[in-house]
């Protein structure tokens, strides 16, 4: 069982483009990241670079106090203090002999780090011929440098994500130029073919009906009704490539519709194909259901939605109508959609079944009207099983 929103609708482009962004804007956002961290470990470094000096420099005149202090005093209460950094003595083993450190939790194996914002300088003392000490200096880091850093980031992360943005602007347009440039070639094909439809159409259903009105043998009659089945197939595909390419320039005129009637009226419209496969009705249609609507494009909703329960249907199948004050709904009990198909029946130009003909661009209509007057469209289909489409209003 699926579910499928009108209003969520994509066309083939549109899944394109959105897996396209996806999959840039992740990159994109994973290059700024790195490119911000980069920019960190810059930062940091040359900030420890600048400490280290500075002790370095405090450490040539603090060192020699301390070696007095090993060789004369050792007295811890008399340990030399540094006036601009805390100070820690440890010994061989690692361990605090004197400590004014924030912790005394040391990286040995560090140099200069920064640790629980405080800035540590581990200096061995043994180059300096005082044994296997060493020397620590601690101070506290102001934050500055981070606060400079996330700024400077921000900024500069601003400047590259509009760079970035405009590049995956330009190359979406080029990814999608090919399929804008085929979906307006198959556009242009079927309004010329509409084009030339309507009038051999037309004259072909106006002699069928003259015809009808004569006695025939019931094989001439058998043959005409199959002339007529075939006829009013491409007229009702004619209607929809019509609305498909006029929508938008023919007015609209919202009214209060029978729905009830207009169900009847299409039924009879598709009797003789109903009747070529078949089919049994089992119908469930509620008098006198009001929908305010265009009545055109209630048309094209009832008439796809009919139009596929017979095409896909199989001989002697069943298909069941239910019209209700707030649904319509439609099951057949033919071949089914694919699971993986479900999701894309909307899209204009894809059909479950290929081996079925049309061009793909019944329930695109379905939706799209679905889409404007905020109906709600779930589909249940099986395959071998049979489907079921609704459309819901409030």
């Amino acid at each position: 069982m699926s579910a499928t929103s009108a209003s969520g609708i994509n066309f083939a482009k549109y899944r394109t483009l959105k897996s396209f962004l996806i999959l840039y804007g992740v990159m994109s956002v994973l290059i700024l990241t790195l490119l911000g961290v980069l920019y960190y470990q810059y930062a940091k470094t040359l900030m420890l670079s600048s400490h280290r000096l500075a002790m370095q420099l405090e450490s040539e005149s603090y060192v020699p106090r301390l070696s007095d202090w090993l060789e004369n005093d050792r007295n811890l209460s008399t340990f030399p203090k540094d006036l601009a950094y805390k100070t820690a003595l440890f010994g061989y083993d690692k361990k605090a002999i004197v400590s004014r450190l924030h912790t005394n939790e040391i990286h040995f194996k560090e140099n200069i780090y920064l640790f629980n914002n405080h800035i540590y300088l581990v200096i061995p003392l043994a180059p300096y011929d005082m044994g296997d000490y060493y020397l620590v200096f601690e101070t506290k880091d102001d934050g500055l440098w981070r606060q400079q850093t996330l700024e400077i980031t921000l900024v500069f992360g601003a400047v590259l994500f509009l760079i970035l943005v405009a590049v995956g602007f330009f190359l979406s347009r080029l990814i999608l130029r090919p399929m804008n440039e085929a979906i307006a070639l198959l556009d242009d094909f079927i309004k010329d073919t509409t084009h030339e439809l309507n009038t051999p159409v037309s004259a072909i259903l106006t002699n069928i009906e003259a015809l009808q009105e004569n006695a025939f043998p019931p094989s001439v009659e058998k043959k005409l009704r199959r002339i007529e089945i075939a006829s009013r197939t491409i007229s009702t595909l004619y209607d929809d490539l019509t609305y498909l390419i006029l929508n938008h320039d023919v007015a609209v005129h919202n009214a209060p519709l029978n729905l009830s009637h207009l169900v009847h009226e299409r039924l009879e419209y598709f009797r003789h194909r109903i009747e070529q496969k078949k089919i049994a009705l089992d119908l469930t249609i509620e008098r006198d259901v009001i929908f305010t609507i265009d009545q055109t494009k209630a048309t094209r909703i009832i008439d796809n939605l009919l139009s596929n329960a017979i095409k896909y249907n199989q001989m002697n199948g069943t298909i069941s109508i239910s019209l209700q004050p707030k649904s319509l709904c439609v099951r057949d009990n033919g071949i089914g959609i694919p699971p993986e198909m479900i999701d894309r029946v909307f899209e204009r130009y894809t059909r479950a079944d290929k081996s079925v003909g049309g061009f793909g661009i019944g329930l695109n209509i379905v939706a799209m009207i679905a889409k404007e007057y905020h109906l709600n469209i779930t589909i249940e289909s099986e395959e071998k099983v049979g489907t079921k489409i609704c459309v819901e209003w409030e």
